[in-house]
């Protein structure tokens, strides 16, 4: 965060010495407004641009292993422009290495969930996962499992067969 603002700011002061040294060149003739408008634009594009690249470089630097299975994008009213493109705020990724199973339940697995946010900090939460049922249950004190992996004490909730993160859990890594 600390060094998008530095960023922002060092955009705005190279717009205004552009804009400065082409007034300069004019001889002074343009008007005197233009340099601060000129800082202004463009902070506000360098601050969009980060806004919408922000995914893409998490994405990038994430490593192997770790799938995207569900992206959240957000619009708001003081962000205009977002209605026209949302950006994407918050996905959840699943961790497919991290993947546990155990031979008597081939469809039901543990997988480490990623939550990332902008501007928040990364967290990473266990979920247990029933393929074969469609359902999901979080792993949670009281949780147990029986010797033959037979999970007790479960509450599970029944998920959409489409379900991104269902699918992305299932799938073989």
């Amino acid at each position: 965060m600390f060094f998008e603002l530095i960023g922002t700011i060092a955009a705005g002061a190279a717009a205004a010495l552009l804009m400065w040294a082409i007034n300069r060149t004019f001889k002074d003739r343009l008007p005197k407004w233009l340099i601060p408008a000129s800082a202004g634009a463009a902070m506000i594009a360098a601050t969009i641009s980060s806004e919408y690249s922000w995914y893409a470089r998490t994405v990038a630097t994430m490593p192997e292993g770790i799938v995207v299975a569900q992206t959240i994008e957000e619009k708001a009213f003081y962000r205009p422009w977002t209605y026209a493109t949302p950006f994407i705020s918050r996905y959840v990724a699943v961790d497919q290495l991290s993947t546990r199973t155990h031979p008597n339940q081939p469809d039901q697995r543990i997988v480490d969930l990623v939550f990332y946010g902008r501007w928040t900090s990364t967290a990473k939460v266990p979920m247990l996962f029933d393929c074969a049922a469609n359902q999901r249950a979080d792993v949670v004190d009281g949780i147990a499992f029986g010797d033959d992996g037979a999970v007790v004490n479960a509450q599970w909730f029944a998920l959409d067969p489409a379900d991104p993160l269902l699918n992305t859990a299932c799938e073989e890594a």
